[in-house]
This record gives C-alpha cells, structure tokens and sequence, in this order.
C-alpha cells in the first residue's frame, strides 16, 4: 500500500510495498436479512488480478481485537467509529457494490482496513481516505500485503474528488464504498452528489433509519428532503440490513447497506432551476406539520409574494391546503418552474452552502 498526507497528495501518490502479515479466518455467521454465501463461494466469484493476490484476513471480532490492542487504539466518539466484525457483511458489501477488477474504488473511512482489504482483493485500485491520523499506522501494517491500495490522510469533505477522479481515473466513473459514521452520513453523500462526482455507484453502511429515509416514497413518514435529494441524483436501494451486534463497539441502533446507483444528468427530473427546486423542498419540510403555502411563505430561502406562490400552485394543480410531504420530484420541479424568474430581487441565502445571493435583475 501507500501512505499520503492530506496536503500535496497528488504527488506523493507512489506505489511502495511495506512486509507485514498475512492470514485467513473463517466468517462468523451473518445476520443479514438476504441469502449469503460462504467465504470460499465469494473468494471464487472473484477473478484475481494475479496469483499473488491476498484473501482478506482481517474482519473478525478475535483478529480486531488483536489488532487494537496491539496499537493501543482507543475509538474516539468524535469520529463515529464502529468497525464490521462480520466476513458474511463485508462480502455482502463486495457483492452489493458490484466490485470488479477493473474498478477504481474511493472508500471513505477505512477505520484499520478491514474493509479494505476486500476492496483490495477484489477491486484494480482502493484510495482510502481516513481523517484519523492515529489510523495511519494500524493500515500500513493491516494493508502492507496490498499493493493496489493508497490511504490518504485527510478529511473526505476538504479533497476535491472532481479533481482527484480526473487525475487518477482519467475522469472515468469510480465507486464509492464506506461504513459511514451515522453523525456525518448526510453531508458526505450530499458532498458526493451535488458536486457531481463522476460516480458510477454508492454503496454505504448506515443508519437503518437514514437509509429508509433515502429510499421513501411521497405521504410516509420518513419521506423529506433527503429522500427527494437522494433520489433526484440516485436511484437507492436497500440490500440488507445489518444488527448492532456485527459491529465493535456496537451501536445503539440498526444499520442497512443501501446502494445509490448514479443517474445520468438526461435521467433526472428535468428542472429549470435546480437551486431553486432544491430551496422549495427544504422550505416545505422545515416544519412539516405546516401546509406547503405556509411553509413557502415563511421561508427565509425564498422571497415571494402570497399572490405569487397561489398561482404557481394553482398552475400546478395542488390545492391550498396540500403538505409538502404530499409532493413527488416531478411536482417539486413543475413548481419551481412556475416560479422561476418571479423571486424578487432581495437578497437570499442559500443555506445549503451559506452563501448569500443577489438575484440579477
């Protein structure tokens, strides 16, 4: 594997082998709520890239807990870190992920490298990005048997990823693969599809609850802004579910493994003004209890008048007392390009980026 810090990485992304340990352990018994295979069925649905390829080895509550105390790791809160302790959920991930061997794979956290080291055996090339510098170490030793691995110290959320796919994929769409802490998962997948990441696919770990909300229809409880954005950029779906008890230290809640598969800017809603559709359906569910009109009136995104936003939605066919949670992606974009152009020429804020605005006129 190779190692870079944060700043300068681009050059210091250099190919270099590390002696360390190998091994192989079978999995624990999977508690996924969809079919599983055995360790030796997935190691042969893998085409090598060559005979001297590892098997993954790390992945098991025994070979984690050798591991950390080993360095002395201690899990900081800070970072939400829990590891996969289950080969039947790393390999359910492979799977979902779809991981070939010629995909290029950005893993978000890599934690000590448990699943990396499957990203590793089975994809062309693993960039790992881990912002806890007390990791470093623990993944030279548990990835020196993988020379198709890079880890780079630095804040997945301050690397410009548009930049980096150009540079090491010729621009080419890559797959994203993470177990996502549950206190950042909204921004890192928000940062991956707003910037418009060439992305081929996501495949994350997270809160089960967070997951549902990704994949809701319109008038279910757990339908809302994120459901709307997830599925304006993505189609998501669910692939299993993951207890509390496949992870260490174990969390409060459920996980699920959810993909995110891309869609091609002619396959999303079309929309005049994705800001502004995007401002229309944070303004609706701010309070969701509220009606759609009342809930576009009282918003500090937007600056419209009552007669403007009732014959917008009359336009539109929703009647006044109408919620937003009531609306669909389609409909969220007809209003907006009713609206379109009408905004008056006060200045806004964007909170999605905090940057203030001032409409041309």
């Amino acid at each position: 594997m190779a190692c870079a810090s944060g700043e300068g990485f681009q050059s210091h992304l250099s190919r270099q082998r590390i002696s360390g340990r190998t091994g192989n352990e079978a999995g624990a018994a999977s508690f996924l709520h969809t079919e599983t295979v055995s360790c030796c069925s997935f190691y042969q649905g893998i085409e090598k890239l060559s005979e001297s390829r590892k098997e993954p080895w790390l992945g098991t509550p025994a070979r984690t807990i050798e591991i950390l105390q080993k360095y002395g790791f201690r899990f900081q809160k800070k970072y939400g870190q829990n590891f996969l302790i289950d080969p039947h959920v790393l390999e359910k991930i492979i799977r979902a992920a779809g991981i070939g061997r010629d995909d290029c794979v950005i893993e978000i956290g890599p934690g000590i490298g448990t699943l990396t080291q499957y990203l590793a055996y089975a994809s062309r090339e693993v960039y790992a990005v881990e912002i806890d510098r007390n990791l470093i170490p623990i993944l030279e030793d548990t990835l020196s048997d993988w020379d198709n691995v890079t880890v780079i110290n630095q804040d997945i959320l301050t690397l410009d990823l548009n930049r980096f796919v150009e540079e090491h994929n010729g621009g080419r769409p890559v797959k994203v693969v993470a177990n996502l802490p549950y206190y950042i998962t909204t921004p890192i997948l928000m940062e991956l599809l707003e910037k418009k990441v060439p992305l081929e696919s996501v495949t994350v770990m997270v809160q089960k609850e967070v997951a549902e909300r990704m994949q809701a229809s319109p008038g279910t409880k757990d339908y809302g802004a994120l459901s709307l954005a997830v599925q304006y950029y993505s189609r998501p779906e669910i692939l299993a579910n993951v207890p509390p008890n496949c992870f260490m230290p174990r969390p409060n809640v459920g996980s699920a493994v959810i993909r995110l598969t891309g869609r091609l800017a002619e396959e999303r809603v079309q929309v005049q003004d994705e800001g502004l559709m995007f401002r229309l359906i944070r303004a609706s569910f701010a309070q969701r209890r509220k009606t759609l009109f009342n809930g576009l009136r009282n918003s500090r995104e937007l600056d419209y008048s009552r007669e403007q936003i009732e014959s917008a939605m009359e336009k539109c066919g929703l009647s006044e007392n109408i919620r937003g949670e009531a609306l669909d992606l389609k409909q969220f974009a007809d209003l907006a390009d009713a609206l379109s152009g009408k905004e008056d020429a006060a200045d806004y804020v964007d909170f999605s980026s905090g940057v203030k605005h001032t409409p041309v006129t």
